[in-house]
């Protein structure tokens, strides 16, 4: 899902539709004519995408024979993943490398806190859920609140049920399914001192991801380009030893590559 811009630069996304259902040669051409527009593309899709598609990413990059092709699927649900996409996108009309930009993806992914309150956690298996709230998923009534990312935690809604959250200022998204939203607003985002509170569709994957369509899946995230930009630039870059492009970490987005191990001399006897 491709959320709206946040502010004018936001750069728009090209969403690639059907990506496992249409000819290998269209899917090919299509990513081909995006390379030579941009010259790099970085495809970030979610864990609950069908593995046709992810098999066809990995099918294109392959006959492409193409270094320029960075493919991304953090562990965050399909909202978090939206959230993601328009940070990169926010981030793309400044001065970063493609490299750069790319490797960011990952940095970002530890300042998003994203979940959802949940009619029921019976079929649910991305986060840990113990017997008991199995049992109690199916209480007529019952609600749970998951928090799926930075780390798993799960409570069933009662009074003071609340989940861990950001320590810095954050925006909160919100994506209503077939569950009223009224604890995520009233109750989660005064606790998160959310500083801002807008609403989005729900990702077609959601009900997939979370296991049911009775649901509110919802998203804490930095909203402002200015600390983003500043986040990203104050991480030491170095240049990959394989392909040569600027990346933030031990392992360039484009090629794969990881920095050579080099031996230890041996001390003198």
């Amino acid at each position: 899902m491709a959320l709206p811009a946040q502010d004018e630069r936001t750069l728009p996304a090209a969403v690639l539709h059907d990506l496992d259902r249409q000819p290998l040669d269209q899917a090919l051409s299509g990513v081909q004519t995006l390379i030579e527009q941009h010259g790099h593309v970085i495809v970030l899709s979610s864990r609950a995408a069908p593995a046709a598609v992810t098999e066809r990413l990995h099918t294109i990059r392959s006959l492409l024979e193409s270094d320029r092709i960075a493919l991304f699927r953090p562990e965050l649900p399909p909202l978090g993943i939206a959230v993601l996409a328009r940070q990169l996108r926010q981030l793309a009309s400044c001065d970063l490398s493609p490299g750069v930009l790319a490797s960011a993806g990952r940095l970002l992914t530890h300042y998003i806190h994203t979940g959802a309150l949940l009619g029921s956690v019976a079929k649910l298996d991305r986060v840990p859920v113990d017997l008991k709230a199995h049992a109690r998923s199916w209480m007529p009534g019952s609600q749970f609140a998951v928090l799926a990312h930075p780390a798993p935690q799960l409570v069933r809604i009662g009074p003071g049920a609340t989940l861990a959250g950001p320590e810095f200022a954050t925006s909160l998204l919100v994506a209503k399914g077939q569950l009223p939203s009224d604890w995520v607003t009233g109750t989660l985002a005064p606790a998160w001192n959310a500083q801002g509170l807008r609403e989005a569709p729900l990702p077609a994957e959601s009900a997939e991801w979370w296991g049911t369509g009775k649901l509110v899946e919802f998203c804490a995230h930095l909203p402002d380009l200015s600390v983003l930009y500043q986040l990203v630039t104050s991480v030491r870059q170095t240049a990959c030893h394989w392909c040569g492009i600027d990346v933030i970490g031990d392992r360039c987005v484009f090629c794969s590559a990881t920095p050579p191990v080099h031996d230890l001399p041996v001390p003198a006897g």
